[in-house]
Order: C-alpha cells, then structure tokens, then sequence
C-alpha cells in the first residue's frame, strides 16, 4: 500500500505527463535533452508536520522541485517560458490533484543557465511546488 505522500507525488507527476516535454520522476539527467524540454520531479522534503490530537492528524507542508531543463538553439528562452507556463496553467487546473491533497502550491522559478562542454547551454529552473496534505500518520 503507497503512504499518502507517495500518493500525492504520484499525482503530481501524472498531472505533469500530458505536458510536451519528457516528465521524470527521480531520475538523472538525461545526456539528450528533447527539443520540447525535460521535466524532473524530485520528491524533496515533507517537513516537520503540525500535528492536531483529536483526531490524530499530521499536516504537512511537503516541498517537491520540479528541475525544468530546455536545450534548444534559437528560441530557447520562447520554448523555456512556455514550457513554465504550461506547468503553471497544469498545476492550475487541479490545486487538490483530485482530492489526494488540500492544496499545491507552486513557487517562482529560480532560473540557471548550465554550461555544457562543446554544446549549447541548458537553460534550466528549479520550481518548488508546496503541497498541503494530511496523513494519519508520519509514515503512512
């Protein structure tokens, strides 16, 4: 049986599918880039819960990046932000991810640009997305 936050990030990685560029979960990145971009959804941390006693209930605020890398020649910045807007525009759409949590969240993206030996540079942004879930449990 998955636990609740395994659950969550499941549906958040689901949610991002349909999306042009190749979505990972975890995953290392890649040595070919697709023209449409690259999608990396790293589980990052469900923090200290607050926790309510009555019923017992952990609420966490659990931080997940997605890692968004665009290696294009020209139009490398147009394929970059539309690429950010589509995650916005799918994030949007579901905020509960189909009930599974109260809320996600996503923060501004810090953008990176990485240099690769004798090829054009990544373009890439790390995107923190909060997501409000509840579990009966710190590991359930």
């Amino acid at each position: 049986m998955a636990t609740t936050r395994d659950t969550v990030l499941a549906a958040l990685h689901a949610r991002l599918q349909p999306l042009a560029a190749l979505t990972l979960r975890d995953e290392v990145l890649p040595e070919r880039i697709p023209a449409s971009g690259l999608i990396i959804l790293r589980d990052g941390q469900p923090g200290e819960p607050e926790v309510t006693l009555s019923p017992l209930r952990y609420h966490y605020r659990h931080r997940a990046e997605l890692e968004v890398v665009v290696q294009a020649g020209t139009g490398r910045a147009s394929t970059f932000d539309t690429l950010i807007a589509a995650i916005g525009t799918a994030l949007e759409a579901d905020r509960t991810l189909g009930g599974l949590c109260d809320w996600v969240e996503p923060e501004a993206p810090a953008s990176v640009d990485l240099p690769i030996e004798g090829a054009a540079a990544l373009k890439a942004a790390v995107i923190t997305v909060v997501l409000h879930y509840t579990t009966t449990g710190p590991l359930a």
